[in-house]
């Protein structure tokens, strides 16, 4: 069976989005250039690291990770990633509202889990066989994972770059006292990769 996994980029103060949400600004208030510089610009100088994000057998993601609020859905609504999203894996979306799966282009269908992370992470590790399950954001739901023992390892990706806010999505927000061993660690003039598992 394979592993639990977390990619992540984050700010040097830990944050991966800001507040005031839309569908016109998935990351909030924040400007997430610099967030993700390392990964669309210099992905041949991080090619294993970009490839990582997206090679598990299924994922996991927050609803925000989808879309922006909290009500109903917009049946219309299908991701901001346009109709081939980049995980061609089934992916499992903790949400309060049910919905029908939503299939898409390159092999990816949206599941839509409304009886909690624990359900999301099983139904994926089913799915996934073998192969390894990715919990592919936001911060919170990493932290969710980190604060229930469902996570084997972390893979953060730190940016030289404060972001000043003060609220938003932030690694390690409401997580207990826990301890990580350090597993592997690369830098690139953009990003500084980190590795952890649990012991």
């Amino acid at each position: 069976m394979g592993i639990v996994t977390a990619d992540i980029s984050t700010t040097l103060d830990g944050f991966g989005a800001g507040t005031e949400q839309s569908f016109e600004r998935p990351f909030g208030t924040f400007d997430n250039g610099p967030l993700h510089t390392w990964m669309f610009e210099h992905g041949d100088e991080n090619r294993d690291e970009v490839a990582a994000i997206v090679a598990a057998g299924a994922f996991v993601m927050g609803r925000n990770m989808f879309v922006p609020g909290e009500g109903p859905w917009d049946p219309d609504w299908r991701g901001w990633w346009g109709e081939d999203p980049p995980y061609h894996a089934p992916v499992f979306v903790l949400t309060h509202h049910g919905r029908e799966p939503l299939e898409m282009d390159g092999g990816t269908t949206f599941h839509f889990v409304t009886d909690g992370l624990e359900s999301a992470v099983a139904q994926a590790r089913a799915a996934a066989g073998d192969a390894d399950v990715a919990v592919a954001g936001g911060a919170t739901t990493i932290n969710a994972c980190l604060a229930a023992g469902l996570l084997d390892e972390l893979r953060l990706h730190v940016v030289p770059f404060a972001s000043g806010l003060t609220e938003g999505s932030r690694m390690f927000a409401d997580v207990p006292a826990l301890g990580l061993v350090p597993a592997g660690v690369r830098q690139t003039p953009h990003v500084t990769h980190l590795t952890y598992r649990r012991p």
